[in-house]
C-alpha cells in the first residue's frame, strides 16, 4: 500500500486507492518469494504479470480477488493446463503493451470482486474489441444479492478458486 500512496501522492487530480478490511494472504512470485514486498514498485497504469502461461491468461484481476485468483492459476498448473495472471492494479488505465499481448492470448478470464454488469470485465471486453483483438473472452464478478462476510460470498458468487477454475476449463475447450 506504501508504493501505491507514494507513486501517486503528489500527482495532479483526484486519486482513490482502496484496500480491504479483512487480511489477505501474500501473493508469491513463481520461486515462492513476495511479489509485492522488498523490492516492490508501484507504477501507475502498468499491468503486473503475476505468472506467465501458455494456455491462455487468467488474466486481470485485483484486490481480494486476486490471491484467490493465484491459487486456481496454481492449482490449474498443477493439473497440466498452463495459465498465467495479470494484476490489473490501475483500474481507469489501459496498458496498451499488455493489451496487445492478452489480446493475442488464446483467452482471457477478467475476475472481480466488482459487479458483473459495471464492473471492469464489461470495460475489459470492450478495450479488446476496440482494437480488433478477439480471444475467446469471459468475466466473473457479482451478480446475486448475499450478506455475510467475504469467506461466505466468494462462493455464493462463484469466485472461490474452484468457480474460478471451472470457468477457466471452459474457455480451454
Amino acid at each position: 500500500m506504501k508504493a501505491c500512496v507514494k507513486a501517486v501522492f503528489n500527482n495532479p487530480g483526484m486519486r482513490f486507492i482502496f484496500s480491504t478490511r479483512s487480511k489477505t494472504p501474500n501473493i508469491l512470485d513463481a520461486s515462492g518469494g513476495d511479489l509485492y514486498g522488498g523490492n516492490y514498485t508501484f507504477v501507475p497504469g502498468k499491468d503486473e504479470v503475476v505468472r506467465e502461461g501458455t494456455a491462455g491468461l487468467h488474466s486481470f484481476s485485483f484486490g481480494d480477488a486476486l490471491y484467490r485468483a493465484a491459487d486456481a492459476v496454481e492449482r490449474l498448473n498443477q493439473e497440466g493446463i498452463n495459465v498465467g495472471l495479470i494484476n490489473k492494479p490501475t483500474l481507469n488505465v489501459i496498458d496498451e503493451a499488455m493489451m496487445a499481448k492478452v489480446g493475442a492470448a488464446p483467452f482471457v478470464l477478467v475476475v472481480e470482486a466488482f459487479n458483473r454488469k459495471t464492473g471492469l470485465g464489461s470495460r475489459f471486453g470492450s478495450w479488446l474489441l476496440e482494437r480488433g483483438l478477439t480471444p475467446k473472452f469471459a468475466h466473473i464478478g457479482t451478480h446475486k444479492e448475499g450478506c455475510g462476510g467475504l469467506w461466505e460470498q466468494y462462493p455464493h458468487q462463484g469466485l472461490d478458486p474452484e468457480s474460478i477454475m471451472a470457468k477457466v476449463k471452459t474457455l480451454v475447450k
